[in-house]
């Protein structure tokens, strides 16, 4: 099932390992940078033959100032290895058959967009893991790190309690 957005947290950075097939996350230009005209922004994590990578597609940010850029349209190498995280063959115990279920998933999408940066708000699905670090200057009380994992319970989809603050209070 589809995550809600997680919680906002202030003055935190967000990563994640790894992500669910399906996950969708957005390319947005830096301030003064705008999308090229026709191009779509988003980026998906795909299962094709076993095996689950990014589907990209050519985008580019282009100086506003700049809107009748000639440069050329920047081609992302689509010929990217496999993401997949490794399988063992078979689970041991057979409560652990859950674990297995949604081992196909995607690392960190690694194409690099001059002049854009992956978006926030992400479509994640359940199982999704997100890390929380407290940017620099607004680590001074611990913990200054945290995870909140997307799960069903009770039948209703909800992110887990992040137990870490943000702060720069001295």
């Amino acid at each position: 099932g589809k995550c809600p957005d997680p919680p906002r947290t202030e003055f935190a950075d967000v990563t994640a390992e790894t992500y669910q097939v399906e996950t969708r996350l957005y390319y947005e230009c830096d301030s003064g940078y705008t999308r090229r005209s026709g191009q779509y922004s988003g980026i998906r994590c795909q299962k094709r033959q076993q095996v689950a990578s990014w589907d990209y597609r050519i985008f580019e940010c282009i100086d506003e100032k700049t809107l009748l850029s000639t440069a050329p349209t920047m081609e992302l190498d689509l010929t990217q290895k496999s993401q997949r995280t490794t399988q063992s063959p078979a689970p041991q115990k057979r409560q652990n058959l859950s674990e297995f279920k949604q081992k196909d998933v995607c690392g960190p999408p690694d194409a690099i967009i001059p002049h854009a940066s992956l978006s926030q708000k992400a479509q994640y699905y359940v199982g999704q893991v997100l890390h929380f670090k407290c940017q620099s200057g607004y680590d001074k009380l611990p913990p200054t790190s945290g995870n909140r994992t997307c799960k069903e319970e009770n039948g209703k989809i909800i992110w887990t309690p992040l137990d870490m603050r943000c702060t720069n209070d001295s």
